[in-house]
């Protein structure tokens, strides 16, 4: 159920191990239809990602299509710019077009022989009595069924009729809302390429990630409500005197800002946390499993880490599908706790810290510390996005490089060199330290 991006990349992995798979979704084709504008954050694939596209088969493909971005690059109320690496070398985030990569999913896992059903809408599971119900047809729910209809899953809906089923969401009191860079006259782009774009003002951001066409789709994040919120924007002259305050350089490059800000939804973000993810035959999938805010570039990461996790566990529990699908849901859901709550911690990094020079003090240091002693000192961010550490394992090493550097780090930054002798002390520092932990 729920032809998005881990629908499409399961259903192709499902068929590329001879199963007979057929996938419903509510909306019409997206390769017709096009690209509903307004609701789509732009997606940074990290290696979680790309191990699912490399066991599908069409990895080339989309690098072909990605654009990569090194690092941050942080746009103060002046203008100035910081460039903040994401890792060491050639390491990199993706940004893809969430509209362009799940039409080329579709069409690739149509060639494997999947059968796609648009414009029939899963309208309720009931498991009691075997039954999923769509807009045009009836289904038995004893078949094995994916639910990867999303946040707001019909499948999540019917498996929390049963007994002992827990559910919760929680919604940030910020939203979020779509806007644009276009190209430059010679359709290049306006700023640099390969980074990811921040203009953090503490209690709302702006960001901006680049498109194939020289474009940068930019998403505003501020609070529903209260000072610098959306209610206090609501008309052109206030958009444009808010921007010309708090993004003068962004709004030099933003022609399209009044309409883009009027014509696109303000939308709301949140996190879903349920459990048990299967009923028999029955499992949840990526967001209607474990929907997370997007902040640290995880959403469609993890659920593309689901279907490779999926397929692992298919290897080791053959035809027995009730007892793999529990497998699978025992095995995610600490992970998906995880990711869900470093999500919600970078959003605060990204809007609160990003500028201040401790904090740019410390992951300079980190940085350092791991490209020197690469095995031995791994920054939680490079754990969650370039490895493929269970996510609960990156969290736990996060907070203990917290308490590391949080007694620490005042006297570093007095110290402000950062020498050979320096790292080697820290690293002999930061072994003790989880001696002692552990």
């Amino acid at each position: 159920m729920g032809a998005g991006l881990v629908g499409s990349v399961l259903a192709a992995n499902l068929a590329r191990k001879g199963h007979e798979v057929h996938v419903y979704e509510k909306r019409p084709d997206i390769r017709k239809a096009g690209n509903m504008g307004g609701r789509s954050i732009n997606l940074a694939l990290s290696e979680r990602g790309w191990k699912a596209l490399r066991l599908i088969g069409i990895e080339d493909q989309i690098r072909k299509e990605a654009i990569p971005m090194y690092g941050r690059m942080i746009h103060d109320e002046k203008g100035k710019l910081t460039f903040q690496p994401y890792g060491v070398g050639d390491q990199a985030i993706y940004s893809v077009s969430r509209g362009g990569l799940n039409a080329r999913l579709i069409e690739f896992a149509e060639k494997l022989g999947v059968d796609f059903h648009f414009e029939n809408a899963c309208v309720s599971l009931d498991l009691r009595e075997g039954i999923i119900e769509l807009e045009k047809t009836k289904l038995s729910a004893k078949t094995v069924t994916f639910g990867a209809d999303g946040a707001f899953s019909r499948i999540r809906l019917g498996m929390m009729k049963q007994d002992r089923f827990d559910y919760s969401q929680e919604y940030l009191r910020h939203a979020y809302k779509e806007l644009s860079i276009p190209p430059d006259e010679q359709g290049g782009w306006r700023i640099e390429k390969n980074a990811l774009h921040i203009w953090p003002r503490h209690s709302f951001m702006l960001i901006a990630l680049p498109n194939a066409d020289g474009s940068f789709t930019c998403t505003l994040f501020a609070p529903f409500e209260g000072e610098n919120s959306f209610a206090k924007l609501r008309t052109e002259e206030e958009v444009t005197r808010w921007f010309q305050k708090f993004f003068p350089d962004a709004i030099a490059l933003m022609p399209t800002l009044i309409e883009d800000f009027f014509s696109n939804p303000t939308s709301s973000l949140h996190t879903v946390r349920c459990q048990p993810w299967n009923k028999g035959p029955v499992a949840l999938i990526g967001d209607a499993a474990h929907a997370v805010v997007p902040f640290y570039g995880q959403g469609m990461n993890a659920g593309f880490e689901d279907v490779t996790v999926l397929d692992e566990l298919m290897e080791a529990h053959r035809g027995d599908w009730p007892e793999l699908l529990h497998a699978y849901a025992v095995s995610r859901k600490p992970n998906a706790d995880a990711i869900a709550d470093l999500a919600i911690k970078n959003f605060m990094e990204m809007r609160d810290r990003v500028a201040d020079e401790r904090f740019l003090y410390r992951k300079k240091l980190e940085r350092m510390l791991h490209e020197k002693y690469p095995d031995e000192y791994i920054p939680v961010y490079t754990l969650v996005t370039f490895t493929h550490t269970p996510y609960a394992e990156a969290q736990k090493m996060g907070k203990l490089q917290d308490r590391f550097f949080g007694g620490r780090i005042e006297s570093l930054f007095q110290n402000a060199e950062i020498s050979d002798e320096l790292l080697e002390r820290l690293l002999k520092e930061w072994k003790q330290y989880l001696r002692e932990e552990a």
